[in-house]
């Protein structure tokens, strides 16, 4: 679960954790008053759940409020990677000195978290990885023993000589070493990490990704997902109310397979053959007829879906249950995609049967079946 820029801001502050003064608004008035209490040039920035929202023209610098007032307008309601702006943040504009960056986030191959520090800040740190790799430093933090003195000080010492900035940041740093732990992050980071002409440093940007196995520790962040889709699209937030692994992606093909590892394979054969997967959708193991007519219906009703792979290894995956919920959905929602099956294992015949009797392609090649269906999404089905 992500949290909105604000909200991650909130629990910096009460974590101790330096941010700007600011406030949220929904309107160009809330604005303007917000502005006129800063009494000071702010920044008004979209509150969105996708990044590069300043290169997008989501955020805006005002020196008055009344210019403030103004920005909002152009900011509330834009569309941004297909996200509405319904609030912005109205915070005071910091003097920079200079930017850091910072995060911690959970490395699984590792199994540990990672700090990483670098010398530039506001900028892709993926890019500055590849472009300036020195620039940045990597530690690694033991679950078991949790932050120790001396990895925060060898953090930041990296950043800076300046004893006296060092303590500030070996304080932040620890801070948030807490908040992770507090709200099982999988990523905490401030991007960036500011040094203000006034000597201080200030988070002037804050990103939260919460374990979602963790909600039920936290309710009150639970309450807020409800409220909202989030980082979800329509398609992923029907998908969970079924419990489906579902994956909004960009192509065209829609993909439903059992297995993690059948469904990523299953990717990568549309990907070998020239397609482009639409989404990632596995339908787990035992899936009865049930389950997979939601799971057809879904990509059916999905009007960015222009083809439907269906590849399924039965095990304890009945093939005759898969067929049967594939021909429900079609029945069901009266959509005419074309729609390729690949089945075999537990049942086999007996869903080959049930395909056959309406009239449904199947073949028993996973590769015959993804060249086929980038062969009818290609050609118009």
């Amino acid at each position: 679960m992500k949290l909105h820029e604000y909200e991650a801001k909130k629990i910096f502050a009460e974590y101790g954790v330096p941010v700007p003064n600011g406030e949220i608004a929904s309107n160009s008035d809330e604005v303007k008053a917000i502005a006129d209490r800063l009494n000071r040039p702010v920044v008004v920035k979209s509150q969105i759940l996708v990044s590069g929202r300043g290169k997008a023209g989501g955020i805006k610098i005002a020196e008055k409020s009344e210019d403030a007032k103004t920005v909002s307008q152009s900011i509330l309601g834009m569309n941004i990677k297909g996200l509405t702006v319904e609030k912005v943040l109205v915070e005071e504009r910091l003097n920079i000195a200079k930017e850091f960056y910072l995060s911690i986030i959970v490395d699984r191959s590792a199994r540990s978290y990672v700090t990483i520090t670098a010398k530039e800040g506001g900028v892709d740190i993926e890019q500055l990885a590849l472009e300036k790799p020195d620039q940045i430093l990597k530690v690694y933090i033991q679950p078991y023993f949790g932050i120790r003195t001396f990895e925060v000080r060898k953090l930041a010492q990296f950043l800076t000589s300046s004893r006296e900035l060092q303590k500030e940041i070996i304080s932040i740093i620890n801070k948030f070493f807490e908040v992770v732990t507090a709200y099982d992050c999988e990523l905490i980071e401030s991007n960036p990490l500011v040094l203000t002409k006034e000597g201080k440093i200030i988070a002037a940007d804050a990103r939260m990704i919460i374990d979602d196995n963790s909600l039920f520790r936290h309710p009150q962040l639970q309450d807020k997902a409800k409220e909202e889709l989030r980082d979800l699209t329509e398609f992923e937030l029907r998908a969970k109310e079924f419990g489906f692994s579902y994956v909004d992606l960009d192509g065209n093909i829609g993909i439903i397979a059992n297995g993690a590892g059948l469904t990523m394979a299953s990717m990568d054969i549309i990907d070998f053959y020239g397609g482009r997967p639409a989404n990632f959708l596995d339908i787990g193991g035992g899936a009865r007829a049930e389950r997979m007519l939601e799971a057809t219906k879904l990509l059916l009703e999905n009007p960015r879906v222009k083809g439907i792979l269906v590849n399924i290894l039965g095990g304890i995956t009945r093939g005759d249950e898969v067929a049967q919920g594939i021909v429900d959905a079609l029945k069901i929602t009266a959509v005419n995609k074309p729609i390729v099956i690949r089945l075999v294992g537990t049942r086999e015949k007996e869903g080959q049967k049930i395909l056959e009797e309406a009239g449904i392609e199947y073949l028993k090649s996973m590769e015959t079946a993804a060249k086929r269906i980038v062969e009818l999404v290609g050609s118009g089905g």
